[in-house]
């Protein structure tokens, strides 16, 4: 089997065991299909029966499968491809099966939950109107918060000394609501997490507030699945964010004011072994997650 999962800051493959990384992820702004095809295009040649597909850019709303298929037929000679919101790669990888919530916190936040083959895909909305507690969340308001606090808006003077240099990274923009500052708004969130560790006030606040909305999204993705805040579903925390400890345990007990049984437990693998997972044990479409394409002679 050959397995691939594409990000937005890069991408990997798994091929009998073997895994390859990519820097080319999906670029901002171009279709998920061409970022598919330039993979492939890019490959050593590879062979496969089967081929699965953890793509980001769907927001849990997988597109026609066929497209991908093709490029896979094409490139690899596979005659069945799973496509995957990346979602629920997450899901799986980290929970191979058992019931719960998944949450992968980045640059973006996508929480998915699972509970007898019934699944709900909470978030993912994007930057603009939601990712609510992820990367370009957090990072946003502290520089927000600072350039305020510059203008005379805001008192968080200790806020804006931390983030001085991203502040003249601002003011150097050409272009203020560009993909650089979408970038780096990303790029600071560590900086403000790091800067609630070390209890500036102003970062604090931030982080408490991310804390509540993830905590509320992962509640949410549990009901939407079926659950009910009586029982005990597993709850696991992924994403370049989550090593922040103290990050993750706010939104873990977040979490356990809804739901006071949630256990929180670490990911048994990654979106890789997810893609495996799911076309291994989930041979029929999932929609709106989860799409097959097979060859006619299969």
């Amino acid at each position: 089997m050959i397995a691939i999962d594409v990000g937005q800051s890069g991408s990997r493959v798994q091929s009998d065991g073997v895994e390859i990384t990519l820097e080319r992820g999906k670029l901002a702004g171009e279709d998920i299909l061409t970022t598919i095809r330039n993979i492939c295009a890019s490959l050593p040649e590879l062979r496969s029966e089967t081929v699965s597909l953890s793509l980001t850019g769907f927001a849990g709303e997988v597109s026609e499968p066929v497209p991908f298929h093709d490029i896979c037929a094409q490139t690899f000679g596979s005659k069945e491809t799973a496509v995957i919101d990346d979602g629920l790669a997450s899901f799986a990888g980290a929970l191979l099966g058992q019931i719960g919530v998944a949450l992968a916190i980045g640059g973006g936040v996508v929480a998915v939950a699972g509970k007898n083959n019934n699944f709900s895909h909470v978030d993912g909305l994007g930057s603009t109107f939601g990712d609510e507690g992820a990367g370009f969340w957090l990072g946003s308001r502290a520089i927000a918060r600072a350039l305020a606090t510059r203008e005379g808006r805001d008192d968080k003077v200790a806020l804006l000394d931390i983030f001085r240099d991203e502040v003249n990274a601002y003011d150097d923009l050409k272009v203020k609501n560009s993909s650089d500052a979408v970038l780096l708004a990303i790029e600071s969130a560590r900086k403000l997490l790091d800067s609630a560790d070390q209890n500036i006030a102003g970062a604090v606040e931030i982080r408490e507030e991310g804390a509540r909305l993830l905590g509320k999204t992962i509640v949410a993705a549990w009901k939407n699945a079926g659950g009910l805040v009586s029982e005990y579903p597993n709850i696991c925390i992924t994403g370049g964010l989550a090593k922040n400890r103290n990050y993750s345990e706010l939104i873990a007990r977040q979490v356990c004011q809804e739901i006071p049984g949630a256990r929180t437990v670490s990911p048994q693998g990654n979106n890789l072994d997810g893609a495996i997972w799911i076309a291994q044990n989930l041979r029929e479409d999932l929609p709106p997650m989860l799409r097959w394409a097979r060859s006619a002679t299969l």
